[in-house]
């Protein structure tokens, strides 16, 4: 799970030969993307819940294309606005040490994929169709994203497409969050056979997501991530002409 914070390296890694000589953090940070796995354990949990989602039928077939366009849209992005330097120094926006950050992403990661999956799951076994179709598509875009940000961080890419990725899919999230929340609301005016604390449950993670998601676009993304990435993608090209 990312808010658009680079991947950490807590994922699965090979055991490190004796003989090997240590990396410091600054090359570790600037040498990471050479040495990326082709799928992390991250996108192979996001990818299994694409695919669940997917063959389950809770994906409008909006939402599909969506992710199918993005896909094609950050590779357009690199050929045409965003090359990647021709350096091997493009280092990360953020230390991937941060405990901050690592906090943050943990975070967001239980508000925004673990509690609605269970809520999801939850509501299969009380029946409720509807809240179960408002939920899945935040859930569905969240797990894509975190999926694309695997992409996008993989060392193939420039920094910029690596800030479009979550920024994209956090906008359109929103308005899928945004629908979440008026179902939810709209449970008390119909006629709702579940029990009443699925609908105060299904009220508090709507808005909970609202507010962790319009912060995340609107205080961290758009403010702090935008510019400082752009910074380091400009500054790298600043390098190479050095």
């Amino acid at each position: 799970m990312s808010g658009g914070v680079e991947p950490t390296d807590n994922d699965i890694q090979l055991p490190k030969d004796d003989n090997e000589q240590p990396i410091s953090a600054a090359q570790k940070n600037v040498h990471h993307s050479a040495i990326a796995p082709f799928l992390t354990f991250r996108q192979l949990n996001a990818l299994a819940v694409i695919v669940v989602f997917s063959a389950s039928g809770m994906v409008s077939m909006e939402d599909f294309v969506f992710v199918v366009l993005s896909y094609i849209y950050i590779h357009f992005l690199s050929k045409v606005a965003f090359p990647t330097p021709n350096t091997s120094t493009q280092e990360r926006v953020f230390d991937p040490n941060n405990k901050f950050l690592s906090l943050y992403v943990s975070f967001a990661a239980i508000i925004g994929l673990v509690l609605p999956i269970a809520y999801i799951f939850h509501g299969i076994l009380e029946e409720d169709k509807q809240g179960i179709k408002a939920a899945s598509p935040h859930v569905f875009l969240l797990a894509s994203q975190v999926f694309m940000e695997g992409v996008a961080f993989s060392g193939k890419f420039s920094i910029p497409i690596s800030v479009f990725v979550p920024v994209f899919y956090n906008s359109r999230r929103i308005f899928t969050i945004v629908e979440w929340l008026r179902n939810e609301i709209g449970k008390v005016d119909e006629e709702y056979g579940g029990s009443p604390a699925r609908v105060y449950m299904g009220r508090a993670l709507a808005i909970a997501n609202m507010v962790l998601w319009c912060f995340n676009l609107f205080g961290f993304l758009l403010p702090v991530y935008l510019p400082r990435a752009f910074k380091k993608y400009y500054a790298s090209f600043n390098k190479i002409k050095d």
